[in-house]
């Protein structure tokens, strides 16, 4: 019997293309259930091999993270047999929802927040891999958790950190259209504020690089 079956009233939450996310009570707590799911394209072995790696991985990367000073959830249990993963349910929004509707200042202070979590991450050697506002939720506290670290891995590399700030500002021009400059803008203000400016500098030229590597890939195209 898999993990899910054992667990009670675990409902669907979140079905991507890695995982699902049941939503359950674990000992009295809310909280969310991870299980990653078969890929059939690949070889038995190594979709096992693969899906166990990142079983390990994912609440290792999140802890780190606390130490690196970012908030994410609490794990609960790790199942590595069926590569899946009990961990705290966090209340509040994800801020995918929250950034349109708010006023200029707060929404100002948020984006602030989301570059000092991000250098903080950065400065650790941590990079999320899905730096999207999806990924981000914001407490009725006014606290900024992290979640979904699925995609995380260890790596200092300048090329790493430019391509997950690269990855934040694409998600903001989709999502939040509207207001993405003076969101990115924060993000920035708020990601050198917590690392030296020489080093922040060097990860923004990269994101420059970046760029210009996507309009020369589209120029080729066209």
């Amino acid at each position: 019997m898999d993990t899910i079956d054992k667990v009670p009233q675990a409902k669907l939450f979140k079905k991507g293309a890695e995982a699902r996310l049941y939503l359950t009570e674990w000992h009295g707590r809310k909280a969310i259930v991870k299980v990653r799911i078969p890929k059939r394209y690949r070889p038995a072995s190594l979709d096992k091999q693969i899906r166990s790696y990142r079983t390990i991985h994912e609440p290792q990367l999140m802890h780190e993270a606390k130490s690196a000073g970012v908030a994410t959830p609490l794990i609960y249990l790790v199942n590595l047999p069926e590569s899946t993963i009990i961990m705290e349910y966090i209340e509040g929004q994800q801020v995918k929802h929250l950034l349109n509707k708010m006023a200029k200042t707060e929404r100002h202070s948020l984006c602030a927040q989301i570059g000092e979590s991000t250098a903080r991450l950065h400065k650790y050697g941590l990079i999320h891999g899905d730096l999207t506002t999806s990924n981000m939720i914001q407490t009725p506290e006014g606290k900024l958790v992290f979640v979904d670290f699925g995609l995380s891995e260890k790596n200092s590399e300048t090329e790493a950190k430019g391509v997950d700030l690269h990855l934040l500002k694409r998600a903001l021009q989709s999502t939040h259209y509207q207001h993405w400059e003076d969101c990115f803008q924060s993000v920035i203000n708020g990601y050198t504020s917590v690392l030296s400016s020489e080093l922040a500098e060097k990860v923004y030229e990269k994101i420059r690089e970046i760029q210009r590597r996507g309009r020369y890939v589209e120029e080729r195209k066209q």
